[in-house]
Formats: structure tokens, C-alpha cells, sequence
């Protein structure tokens, strides 16, 4: 059977995925330009070309393997990786690396124009060590695959899913019901339902188009609704920008990077073992990847793109099944890195910001999260589904912990009053009876617990304790060094504290601790043979 370059599915395939990197590119024009305050110049010009760099290597090497795979199995329904800027590095790149640089600058009384160079430049750095994490881990992945069950390595990506992608979508869906609900019924019907349109138009851009004339009808009328934009229209930035080398001048802020660490390099590890998940994730799907040349140009993709300019790492999407299911295969990926590298460097992103509002287009990542959540209940034998579910828990903190944070500086700007300190946080305890400290603790690291907890709950249910218990001492380690549960408190934020290179005892390495212990002896005391179920 030879593999095909392209088929109809692809387009399908296009839209759900070019869709959700639309999104990502919306929120990173918004956070650069209006948080932080960067330049057009600096965002159009020299960020957003230097970010089809990683588009360019990732999304044509995966449509490379899947055909490869495709020829390999002699099958015709191997699909691509999806690949591309993810929403959560672009906020954790911007808020806990940039932002805090760019401040300190200020506060040193450099000008503005110095500041945003010098925080730009951190952000590269930033990238350039996650990039190498993820390429280094490459040699390592295979490992903790082999000693690593499906349905745990699986369960942090649906947690992932289901918290952090779908249910701030659901959200804004009730916030703007009209648009919301009409946008969502189309998802329903083309992406939950599987139904097919008419005439071939693909369900994604029905979605798109019926969801932006809605909004825009809406405020042509007179009616509330979620456009225009604040910022007035402009063909201004039109125009061919290619990227430039930028490695050389960046290191002149390495001495600020080294702040960071405790934020980068866990999240380094995040992001390859989030990446490692999703290839699972395909492999569950029916699409067996080798892991190790994927992660190789997943990191090469980080680094190419820091290299050139842009501090945003690129990494392997949530939602593989999602698109095999919609019929994508390898075109997909080559259409999105082509459209998307034309996009970032002609400026045309400034257009698309405009017309579309990110409510018409969100229900396509509800389904998405949804889908890669129901994924893992799908993979899962009967009884090993309260692994799953416990394994969830992390994921559900860490998207409350963001919900609190999100509470605490609306207050804080509202009363003038900083309430980023451990007094505020025990004081949930005395006023509401909520452990905010327990919250936090189970959110740091969640994609890690998420695998530890399912981890042991799996060894558990099968009665192989010791193996349970050692999974518990990978807790204890885990906690030891900070990548998990350890947080601390700035200014503006909690934040992960990672305790390298002298590990910290914790409360919860005890914890863990007594609990392997616990199921080391439990053999001792309880009848090891498993009934049938």
C-alpha cells in the first residue's frame, strides 16, 4: 500500500488543529503586546517569525514518520502528531519568566525599550534549556515507558485535558451563551456526533464561520457581544518578515535565567514527559510511534525556534486521537506548518486577531480536552478505572489553585492590598474550613503525582504491593528536590520552589515515606491472591 501525501480527512484535520494553534497565537499577540507591553515591532518582526522555526521542523518531520509508519504496517489511517506552541507555555514563558524579568529590569532603572529586550532575551534562555531537556530526555524516555503501565502514563494528559483545556472553555461558553451554545451545538454535531456536512465543507470551518458572523451580527446590531477587539484594525505589519539569527546576543542576560531555573527546568521535564504521554497516547490510538526520534525533533523544534527568536518552546499537542478519529492523517501536519509559518512571517496573524474572536472557535478544544480525558477510561481494564480517577485529582487541584490565584488578584486589585502571603492563604483554613495549603501542594508538579498516584493505586488493585510501595518512593524523591508539592510565595503568584542542588525534607517525603513502608508490610498481612472479578 503506498501512503498518501494527502487525503480529504486532512482538512478536517487542518481546521480542528489550525484552529487551537489560532488560539495559541491569539493569546500569545495579547499577552505580548498588551501585558507586557512589547513592540509591534519586537512581536511581528522578530517573536513570530523565529516561531515558525519550530513549526517548520516539528510538523514536517512527524508527517515524515507517520508516513513512514503508514508504509511500514502497509495501513492507510496512521496519523501525525500534532505539534505546535502550546497555550501553557505561552503563560507560564510569559508570567513566571518574562514578566518577573522584565520588572526587575525596571526596577534597576533601565527604560522600557532595555527592559523588554532583556526580559525577550531571558524568555530564549528559558527556551533554550527546556529545548535541551526535552532533546536529552529522548535517550532516557524508553525507560520510564517500560516501567510505566498505560493507564498511568496516560492519566496526567487527561487530567491535563479535561482541567486545563475544557473547563476554562465551558466556562467562557456560559459567559457568552449565544455565541457560546450555537458554537458548541456545531461542535457537537460535526466532532461528538461525527456527523459530515454537506457538500464536503469541512465541521471546523462551519464552526469558525458560524461562530464569527454570529459575534460580529451581534455587534454590527447593537446587541452585546465579545467584538470588535480594543485595538483598531491595521494592515501595517503586512509585509515579509524572516527570522534572524538571535543565539548570539542573548547571553548577556544569562546571569538573570538562573532565578528561573526552579521554574524552567521542571517544566522541561513537563513538558517531555507530557510529550512522552501523548506519543501513549497515539500508540493507544492504534498509531505505535518509536518515542525516541519523536522527542528528539520535539526538542530540536525548541531549540530552532529559541535560536532565532522566539522564547515560546514548541512541543507535541494533546488530542492525537481526537484528529485520527476526524480522519487526519499526514497532510494535516504539512498544511498547518506551511499556512502557520505563512502566517508568522508575513503579520497576517494581526488580521486573524481582529476578526475572530477566540468564543467562536473554543468548543473545538472542549472537545478535544474531552477527548483525550475519555481516552484514558476507554484504555483502562474495569477495575484499574479508580487509578484513573485518583489520578485525576492533581490536575483538578492545579486548575482550582489557578482559579484561586485568579480570585486572590482580582481582590488584590481591588482593595489595594496584597494578599499574596501565608497569613491570607492559613486564613482559608480558619473562614472557610479549605485547606488552599493542601490545594497548592497537590497542584505543583501535577503532571508528576498524577503518574505517582495512579502508579500506586494500579499496583494496588493488582496486589503488587512492593511494586506500589516503590512508587512511592519516587514520590518521596520527587518531593525531596521540590519538582512536586513544594511551592512558594512571591509578590504575584505561587509558585513551584525546586530544592537543587541540596534536596529539602519535606512533610510529604515523610508522607510518602510511611506510606511505602505501609505497602511494603502488606504482604505480611493481608492474602496477596486476587480473586477473578
Amino acid at each position: 500500500m503506498r501512503a498518501k501525501w494527502f487525503v480529504k480527512g486532512d482538512w478536517e484535520g487542518f481546521f480542528a488543529f489550525g484552529l487551537d494553534a489560532l488560539l495559541v497565537f491569539i493569546l500569545m499577540n495579547k499577552l505580548c503586546l498588551d501585558f507586557l507591553g512589547f513592540s509591534e515591532e519586537l512581536f511581528f518582526y522578530r517573536i513570530l517569525p523565529a516561531s515558525a522555526i519550530g513549526l517548520i521542523i516539528g510538523n514536517g518531520f512527524y508527517a515524515w514518520q507517520a508516513l513512514k509508519l503508514a508504509r511500514r504496517e502497509n495501513r492507510d489511517d496512521v496519523c501525525a502528531m500534532p505539534y505546535g506552541a502550546s497555550a501553557i507555555t505561552v503563560v507560564v514563558y510569559v508570567f513566571l519568566v518574562m514578566f518577573p524579568t522584565q520588572q526587575k529590569a525596571l526596577a534597576m532603572g533601565m527604560d522600557k525599550e532595555t527592559a523588554d529586550i532583556i526580559a525577550w532575551h531571558t524568555g530564549l534562555l528559558a527556551c533554550m534549556v527546556s529545548g535541551s531537556i526535552e532533546f536529552l530526555g529522548a535517550f532516557v524516555a524508553h525507560h520510564i515507558r517500560k516501567v510505566t503501565p498505560r493507564v498511568v502514563m496516560l492519566v496526567a494528559i487527561a487530567g491535563t485535558g479535561l482541567a486545563f483545556i475544557s473547563m476554562d472553555y465551558v466556562f467562557r461558553t456560559y459567559a457568552y451563551p449565544l455565541i457560546g451554545f450555537t458554537s458548541l451545538a456545531l461542535a457537537l454535531v460535526f466532532y461528538f456526533g461525527g456527523a459530515k456536512a454537506k457538500g464536503g465543507v469541512p465541521g471546523g470551518l462551519l464552526i469558525l464561520a458560524g461562530g464569527s458572523l454570529m459575534a460580529w451580527a451581534l455587534y454590527w446590531s447593537g446587541f452585546p457581544s465579545v467584538v470588535p477587539p480594543s485595538a483598531d484594525f491595521s494592515l501595517e505589519h503586512i509585509g515579509l518578515h524572516l527570522p534572524a539569527l538571535e543565539v548570539m546576543r542573548v547571553f548577556s542576560s544569562f546571569e538573570m535565567i538562573v532565578e528561573f531555573l526552579p521554574v524552567v527546568i521542571p517544566f522541561g521535564f513537563i513538558f517531555l514527559i507530557g510529550s512522552l504521554q501523548n506519543i501513549e497516547a497515539a500508540a493507544a490510538a492504534g498509531d505505535a510511534y518509536p518515542p525516541k526520534p519523536l522527542l528528539l525533533a520535539n526538542g530540536a523544534g525548541s531549540l530552532g525556534t529559541a535560536f532565532f527568536g522566539s522564547p515560546f518552546p514548541t512541543t507535541i499537542f494533546l488530542g492525537h486521537p481526537g484528529y485520527k478519529r476526524i480522519g487526519a492523517r499526514a497532510g494535516y501536519s504539512t498544511i498547518n506548518a506551511i499556512v502557520w509559518t505563512l502566517v508568522c512571517m508575513t503579520g497576517t496573524l494581526s488580521v486573524f486577531a481582529y476578526l475572530i474572536p477566540i468564543e467562536a472557535v473554543m468548543p473545538i478544544l472542549i472537545w478535544i480536552g474531552m477527548v483525550v480525558c475519555a481516552q484514558n477510561f476507554q484504555v483502562a481494564e474495569k477495575r484499574h478505572i479508580p487509578a484513573v480517577v485518583l489520578g485525576l485529582t492533581p490536575a483538578i487541584a492545579g486548575y482550582v489553585g489557578l482559579a484561586v490565584k485568579h480570585a486572590m488578584s482580582a481582590a488584590e486589585v481591588a482593595t489595594g492590598v496584597n494578599l499574596y502571603n501565608q497569613g491570607f492563604i492559613d486564613s482559608f483554613v480558619a473562614i472557610r474550613t479549605f485547606y488552599a495549603d493542601g490545594m497548592f501542594a497537590l497542584g505543583q508538579g501535577f503532571i508528576y503525582t498524577s503518574m505517582i498516584l495512579a502508579g500506586i493505586t494500579y499496583y494496588a488493585i493488582e496486589r503488587r504491593f512492593t511494586l506500589a510501595a516503590h512508587w512511592c518512593m519516587v514520590g518521596a524523591l520527587l518531593s525531596l528536590i521540590g519538582f512536586t508539592h513544594t511551592y512558594t510565595i512571591t509578590t504575584a503568584d505561587v509558585i513551584g520552589q525546586l530544592s537543587l542542588p541540596v534536596p529539602v525534607w519535606t512533610k510529604w517525603t515523610t508522607g510518602y515515606l510511611a506510606m511505602a513502608v505501609v505497602l511494603y508490610l502488606a504482604p505480611y498481612f493481608t492474602r496477596s491472591k486476587r480473586k477473578p472479578d
